[in-house]
């Protein structure tokens, strides 16, 4: 049986990938022309779900088979600029701070809530970028919370190896009263 020596010093980390992770998102080669296709294919995923929901509500609506249509082409052009200009606007501020964070997704949302209400009044725009904005930033914000719910494989073996080692000192537990 041949033996295979390991440059890695560390034996608990023996087979796990431990280079760095640079073809992330937001790391490497990110030209303009990266923002610009994420752009259209958000685009072209919200008009595919835009048609599909809409489709779908024209059908709950019983406006029949022609009204359900054109339905789901008005929902696919409000998803398309939904979805589009958010990942646009998220992929540049990204760029252009340097941070993928809250901030990103409520100034994206607002200038995607002035795309969808742009022959509007001035108060409908105000109105459509906060909200959109508000509600982005809340659901970016409950978003980067989720990683701090797994538990990291160091912290994993040592509460496993806690669990199963002796107890090291004793502690007394009393009878509940009236037993």
């Amino acid at each position: 049986m041949a033996m295979v020596s390991s440059s890695n010093p560390d034996p608990d980390t023996e087979g796990e990938n431990t280079t760095p992770n640079t073809s992330s998102e937001g790391e490497g080669y990110n030209g303009p022309h990266v923002c610009l296709l994420k752009f259209a294919g958000d685009a072209a995923a919200g008009a595919v779900m835009g048609s599909i929901f809409g489709f779908g509500s024209g059908l709950v609506k019983r406006k029949g088979f022609k009204g359900s249509l054109g339905e789901g082409g008005s929902s696919a052009k409000t998803f398309a600029i939904l979805s589009g200009v958010h990942s646009l606007v998220v992929c540049y501020l990204k760029k252009l701070r340097g941070k993928d964070d809250v901030i990103n997704a409520g100034v994206a949302g607002c200038i995607t809530g002035l795309a969808l209400s742009m022959p509007g009044s001035p108060q409908a725009l105000m109105q459509s970028c906060l909200t959109f904005g508000a509600f982005s930033f809340i659901i970016e914000g409950l978003n980067k919370r989720q990683a701090a719910i797994a538990l990291p494989l160091s912290n994993a073996r040592s509460l496993k190896q806690a669990q199963t080692s002796p107890v090291q000192g004793s502690v007394m537990v009393s009878k509940p009263l009236g037993c």
